[in-house]
C-alpha cells in the first residue's frame, strides 16, 4: 500500500476529535469505507481520517484523483459542510489560507501569486477579518502547542493572539491553565508591574534619590477633642500626631508611576482625599476594614476604617480576578495598629516595586520604613 502525505490545502483544517475518529472506525468496520479519498497532486487533498481509519482496520482504500479547477475552494466547501468548527477555529484556518501562496488556483495561474487576503479568507470562512488577523498573529509568533490549542477548541482565538505576544516559557504557562483568560491577564498585569518596578528604581538612580512606586501611610491625624471625658481616648495619648498643615507640606518622595494606600477614619475623610490630592494623587477606590470592636463617635459609633488607594502616572491595577475585596473584616489590634493582612496584600500586589511606608511603627522585609516610631533596620 503507498504511504500518502497530506497535500497543503488538507493541511489547513484541524485534526478531527478523538471520539470523532473513534466513531469513523467504527462506521467503517461496519458499513465499509463509503466515501472515496480524493488525491491531488500525489497526495491526500479529502480523506485523511477515512485513509488513517483505513490503515488502521486493515482495510484497502478507495481513491479518486481531483479533477477540478479549484481545489481550494472543494476542500472549504466539504469541509465547513461537514465538520463543526467553531469560529476560532474557522479563523485559524482562514489565517492559513491568508499566507498560502499559489495553491489551490489553476495551473494556468502564475505560482508567484500571493494569498489571498485577511478579508477574502475571512468571507471563506465566514468569520470577521480581526479573527483572521488574530489568527495570523498566532501562527507567525504562537508556538506549535498554542496553534494546536485553538485549533482544537481549546482556547478562543483573540485570547490566543494576547498570548502570542509572550515568550514560549509564558505560552506554554498560559495554555496548561485551566483558565487561559485569566492566566495571560496576570501575566500581562506581572510585566506592568515589573516596568512599574524598573522606571521607579531607574528615577531614584537618576535623581540620586530614594523614590517609589507603591507608597503605604497612616497619617497620624490630630483630633478635636470636644469634652475632657474623650481626652483619654486621644490619638495623642498613644503616639504623636501632626497638623493638617504639616501633613500637607511633607515632601513625598514618589516616583512618576506611583500608588498611595491611605488610611483614613471616619470623621477625617474630607482631610484624607485632601491630603492625598495635595501629594499629587488621584483617588481611584478604597478598601473598607470592619473592626471586631465598635469604637467611639459622634453622629455613630464607628466600627471601621478606610484604605483609600490613589495613583499618578501610569500604575497597573490588578489583574482581573485577583483584586481584593472592598470589605475585609479583621480583628482589632493595639491602638491604631493596623492588621498586617494589608501591607502582605500590597506586597503581593506589587511584588518588585520599591515600597515605603510613612508613619510606620514596625519594621517590613521588603519594605523602606520612615516615621517618628519606625525601626532603623528591617525587621519583622
Amino acid at each position: 500500500m503507498i504511504d500518502y502525505d497530506l497535500h497543503d490545502l488538507c493541511k489547513l483544517f484541524p485534526p478531527m476529535p478523538e471520539d470523532q475518529f473513534n466513531s469513523l472506525i467504527d462506521s467503517i468496520r461496519d458499513h465499509g469505507l463509503l466515501t472515496p479519498i480524493m488525491l491531488h497532486e500525489g497526495k491526500i487533498l479529502d480523506g485523511r481520517h477515512r485513509y488513517k481509519a483505513c490503515i488502521n482496520l486493515g482495510i484497502e482504500p478507495r481513491f479518486e484523483e481531483y479533477e477540478g479547477e479549484d481545489a481550494l475552494g472543494y476542500v472549504i466547501a466539504l469541509n465547513l459542510s461537514r465538520r463543526h468548527l467553531d469560529e476560532s477555529q474557522r479563523a485559524m484556518i482562514g489565517g492559513k489560507l491568508s499566507v498560502l501562496r499559489g495553491m489551490g488556483r489553476p495551473k494556468k495561474e502564475s505560482p508567484q501569486i500571493s494569498g489571498i487576503t485577511a478579508k477574502d479568507a475571512a468571507t471563506r470562512m465566514n468569520v470577521g477579518t480581526r479573527l483572521v488577523e488574530s489568527a495570523k498573529k498566532v501562527l507567525k509568533d504562537g508556538t506549535a502547542e498554542l496553534a494546536d490549542a485553538v485549533d482544537s477548541g481549546q482556547i478562543a482565538v483573540s485570547v490566543a493572539a494576547e498570548i502570542a505576544e509572550h515568550n514560549h516559557e509564558q505560552q506554554a504557562q498560559v495554555i496548561a491553565d485551566p483558565k487561559p483568560e485569566q492566566a495571560i491577564k496576570k501575566i500581562a498585569r506581572q510585566e506592568k508591574e515589573q516596568q512599574l518596578a524598573g522606571k521607579a528604581i531607574g528615577q531614584s538612580l537618576s535623581t540620586n534619590t530614594s523614590l517609589y512606586g507603591v507608597i503605604y501611610a497612616d497619617p497620624p491625624w490630630k483630633y478635636e477633642t470636644f469634652s475632657e471625658n474623650g481626652m483619654d481616648r486621644s490619638a495623642d495619648n498613644h503616639y504623636p500626631t501632626m497638623s493638617m498643615f504639616d501633613m500637607l507640606s511633607l515632601d513625598v518622595p514618589a516616583a512618576d508611576d506611583c500608588v498611595m494606600f491611605m488610611w483614613a477614619t471616619v470623621p477625617m475623610l474630607p482631610e484624607a482625599l485632601d491630603l492625598l490630592d495635595t501629594w499629587g494623587f488621584e483617588y481611584k477606590s478604597h478598601i473598607v476594614w470592619i473592626k471586631d470592636r465598635i469604637g467611639t463617635g459622634y453622629w455613630t459609633r464607628n466600627k471601621h476604617e478606610m484604605l483609600l488607594i490613589g495613583t499618578k502616572g501610569k500604575v497597573p491595577a490588578p489583574a482581573m480576578g485577583t483584586q481584593p475585596p472592598s470589605v475585609i473584616e479583621l480583628p482589632l489590634g493595639r491602638h491604631s495598629e493596623k492588621p498586617a493582612f494589608f501591607a502582605d496584600m500590597i506586597s503581593t500586589l506589587y511584588p518588585t516595586t520599591p515600597k515605603l511606608e510613612m508613619f510606620a511603627r514596625i519594621g517590613r522585609m521588603g519594605w523602606d520604613v520612615v516615621g517618628n516610631e519606625a525601626p532603623d533596620a528591617e525587621t519583622e
